[in-house]
Order: structure tokens, then sequence, then C-alpha cells
């Protein structure tokens, strides 16, 4: 094993592909520090110092009012909201942390390191930081967290997906050997193949790293290493964060005194209302036309271009009236025919992004190999549907009811009907839809940016896997994705992502059309809260300004 101040040999090889063009800065933030380098020291290699953070010197204290759903709290592993571990960051950490540049920065790790085929990972607590209740945060902590994040029978835990290298497949648990504690800093992982998506797993938001006397409740005894402790969480309605008494937190910033969390519903116009008469200092997320009237009130807008999408997909194995209607891979290849993308883009989210290829693999991963455009042929569409005996069928079109997935959903209903395909829509409030939304047989869902378009594949369509809302199982995918996990070199690992990519296409596993820009607005006197790729909050750095 190599220290942790050593440099990957596939580091400099990517420092090298920056140089002569063929990769871009942020795609080699994001495969450099994964294995191991420091984000100041992928600038080095670069030839460059490490951009300086802006300027935005906070005052102490305050309360800060952040508009955001608020939805029933649940053990972290199965976060399936961003908006839930965006209350949870006051108190409970990560490991590490992904950044706006593509790096992934350390946290409560200090540093790893990765052995060269990937199968070998090296964590370096950092020392010094300890628990609200004054428990040292020690290397059993990290392995506690780790275990947890292995028991793939807990329902609903999606953390197994990304810890599949270290789970015995006969157990469900984590293997004997995989998680050994070192000394009190150190935890070694051995896989039982190449992974290079462990430590980007590690930065996704249900990672939190939770006590080792954690109950299942985030509410009920909080404790946590972040700055802050709840005092009010009512689902719905507001959640509340005060400074955590008593506790010398080991980071920097935590500027204020209370923040909260208020819920104003899911539609926009009551969001901006409370913009527009100062109940609230910033938003979640900004979308569509509000994003020219939050620009109207003098508010800061920032904007993030990102691997971020809607997909809508036929659950293959729900059964319709005794039968199962998308389990044939005619009627889903029908679907995804029948409707042009770039309408839904425009329709759907004014045009803020780009049009996506139905694969769920955005040019922004650095692994994304380029195929032809999906086909538009809603008269071919409607021909595969009769050639499998669904002419007739009535679709139920699922969504929930805020703006853009209400308004993406409409429109492709409306490019269905068009091609002669029956098609109902069904429009339920979060509140309801979220509660099985991995179950409705034909529906609308959001997915949020990760780093690396592996972890995408995955998560979501990766056979048996708790996000797999499409419920698509293939052995052949299966296995190139695993293939493709294993290979370091982006590059390299372009030549499989292609045919999993052609697969998710040649199936009909989701009509994806479009990744999206995404703004987030907050009042000008607000520092800490611009909008991040994958909707993080982070609490520690928001403030007032001095």
């Amino acid at each position: 094993m190599k220290n942790s101040h050593s440099v990957h040999p596939a580091a400099r090889a990517y420092a090298i592909e920056v140089t002569d063009g063929t990769l871009s800065r942020r795609e080699f933030m994001t495969r450099a520090t994964t294995l191991g380098l420091s984000a100041a020291a992928a600038y080095s290699l670069l030839g460059l110092a490490k951009p300086a953070k802006a300027a935005g010197h906070a005052q102490s204290g305050g309360t800060l009012r952040i508009e955001s759903n608020l939805v029933a709290m649940k053990d972290p592993r199965t976060f399936d909201w961003p908006q839930l571990s965006n209350f949870t960051r006051g108190f409970f950490e990560y490991l590490v942390e992904y950044q706006v540049d593509g790096s992934i920065a350390p946290a409560l790790l200090e540093s790893w390191s990765v052995n060269d085929d990937a199968t070998v990972y090296t964590l370096n607590i950092r020392p010094g930081v300890t628990w609200n209740n004054g428990d040292a945060f020690t290397a059993q902590d990290v392995a506690f967290n780790i275990a947890r994040w292995c028991e793939s029978a807990v329902e609903g835990n999606s953390m197994a997906s990304r810890m599949a290298s270290l789970i015995d497949s006969d157990t469900g648990e984590a293997r004997d050997g995989a998680i050994t504690v070192i000394d009190d800093t150190t935890v070694e992982l051995t896989l039982n193949q190449p992974d290079i998506t462990i430590i980007a797993g590690f930065s996704d938001y249900p990672a939190a790293i939770v006590h080792q006397s954690f109950n299942g409740d985030p509410l009920d005894a909080p404790i946590g290493t972040g700055p802050y402790v709840p005092s009010e969480y009512t689902v719905g309605v507001k959640g509340v964060l005060v400074r955590a008494p008593n506790h010398d937190w080991w980071g920097e910033g935590a500027h204020l005194d209370q923040i909260e969390y208020i819920d104003f519903g899911t539609e926009q116009v009551g969001i901006f209302a409370a913009v527009d008469s100062g109940e609230v200092d910033m938003v979640y997320e900004s979308i569509g036309d509000f994003i020219l009237l939050m620009d109207s009130v003098g508010w800061t807008k920032s904007e993030a271009l990102t691997a971020n999408t809607v997909v809508i997909r036929p659950n293959q194995e729900a059964e319709v009236n005794g039968v199962k209607p998308y389990a044939d891979a005619r009627v889903r290849r029908a679907l995804a025919m029948a409707i042009d993308n770039s309408v839904l883009l425009e329709l759907g989210f004014s045009s803020n992004g780009h049009v996506a290829e139905n694969h769920h693999v955005s040019p922004l991963h650095p692994e994304y190999a380029e195929l032809p455009a999906p086909v538009f042929d809603p008269e071919g569409a409607a021909a595969l549907m009769a050639e499998a005996g669904m002419a007739d069928f009535e679709h139920e079109l699922i969504s929930i009811d805020d703006t853009w997935r209400k308004n993406t959903s409409d429109a492709a209903a409306a490019m269905l009907r068009d091609a002669g395909i029956n098609v109902a829509r069904t429009v339920m409030p979060g509140s309801t839809f979220w509660n099985d939304w991995a179950k409705y047989p034909l529906s609308t869902t959001d997915w949020a940016q990760r780093p690396l378009g592996v972890q995408v594949l995955a998560l979501a369509y990766r056979s048996d896997e708790a996000w797999n809302e499409s419920a698509f199982a293939n052995a052949e995918f299966d296995t190139l994705l695993a293939e493709a996990m294993s290979i370091a070199n982006a590059d390299a690992r372009r030549d499989v992502m292609a045919k999993l990519q052609q697969i998710m296409q040649d199936e009909g596993v989701v009509v994806q059309p479009y990744w999206r820009s995404i703004y987030r607005h907050h009042a000008p006197n607000v520092v800490g809260a611009e909008m991040h790729p994958t909707f993080e909050i982070h609490v520690a750095k928001l403030g007032f300004a001095a």
C-alpha cells in the first residue's frame, strides 16, 4: 500500500490526458481525488494552484430560514430525499464531501489511499473529532457505519448497492475480513472485486455517519459529530436546528445560532409568495418561470450545470389487471419512440438544461460514451405497441404535483396520445407519491447527480437493488457493470459503458429526456448558500454577511 501522500499512477496518467486535451479538468478532479489525491495535489499535477475560496465572510449569530419540503424522518441509510439529509447534515456528518469542481474532499476522513487495482482502501480517520455527547470519534465508528451500510436485507437500504464489493452474498452482510480496524485512526477495506466507486459512494446523501448507539431514528437522542442538534421537526411544517450545547466542533464555520426549514409545499407559486413576503432567506431550488420572478425581487441566483434528471420508467414486474404490461420490451421501446425528448425539455423544464439519450449516463460523467440519439417515430411506436398486443391498453402515467415533473409528465402523455397510445394521467401530492415511488407501474421520478456514471447504473438498474424502480433485471447488464466498476481508467471503462448504455436504449428501460441545469436563489446578505450539483446544503457554511 502507498501512503496517503503518494500519487496513484493513474492520477499522473489523467494529468497527461488533461494536458493533451483528451480529458476535462472537472473529470480529472473526480478521478484523481477518488483515488486519494487531495484537491491541492491534483491541481499541482496540472501545474495550477488550487483556486482560492470566494470571499464571503459571515458574522456570528442569527437565524436563517430555508424553504424546503419536510418529509417523514427515517434511518439515513434509507434516505430517498436529499431534503432529509440537508436537515440531518447539521448533526450527522459525512466521511467525504463532493465539491462543485468535481473533486471529493476529506471530511470525517482526513485522507485515504487505494491500491493499484482498487481492491484495498485505507481510510485515515480525522483525529480530534468528538461526538456531541463527548465520546471520541474513532475508526470503530467508521467500521460500524460501513457494516450497517452493508446490511442488504434492511428494506430501503440503498447504501448496500454502493457497498456490494464488501458484502457476502450468502449472508447479506459485510464479508468476514472486508472491514478491518487497524488502529483508532485507520480502517482497511478489502474488496472481493475491484470497485472504483467506494469513495464516491461515501459522498452520497444516505451515507451520513451515526453513533454506535443509533436506534434508527435521527430525532431520538440525536448524537452526531456536527455543530447543531434538532430542536423541532414537524412533517410538512417546520424543522429547526440549534447550536449543539457544550460541543467543541472540529470544523470551521457554524456561524448561525439557529437554522429553520419551512415547508411551503411543492408548488412554486406558494414558494415565490414566501420569498416575496420575506418569510424565508433562501430556497431549496428555483424552477422554470419562477427563476425570472425571483431575479426580479433582487435575490442572488446560483446555477449548477448537472447530471440531475427525470426518468419516465415502466416497472417491468408491476401487474395491471392481472398482466405485466411492461415486461415486454416492445411496449417499453414504443413508449420511448413516441416521445421527443427535446419537447419534454422545452415544455417540462423551460429549456433549462440539455437533451438526454434514455440511458442515464451524462456527458458530465467521466466514462460517458456518445451514442446515436434515440429515434422519435410516433407511427413506429404505435405499430410496435400493436405488435405487442397492447394497442387498446390504457397506460396510467403517475407523477408528483410539483411544477416541472408534472409539466414533463403532461407533455409526455400528450405525445403518447398523439401517437395513438392511450394514456391517463394521475397527479399526486408529494406526501403520497413518495410513499410507494418504486412500485408504480408507470411513473416519473427525479434522480440526483452522482460523480460517476457507473454509480447511477448500479443504484438504479442493477438487478434487485433497493432503488431499482424499473425492476430491470438483465444478467448481461449486471456482468458488464461489474466489469466497468473494476476499471479505474475512464477511457478504458468507456468501451464497456457504451455497451451498457446501448442495452438501456435497446431494452427501453427508461425514457430519460433531459439533464437539468439547477438554480437556487437566496437573499443578498446570505453566504454559503450556493447551489450544489446534488442539492446539498452545507449548514455549517451558512451565515449572514459580516
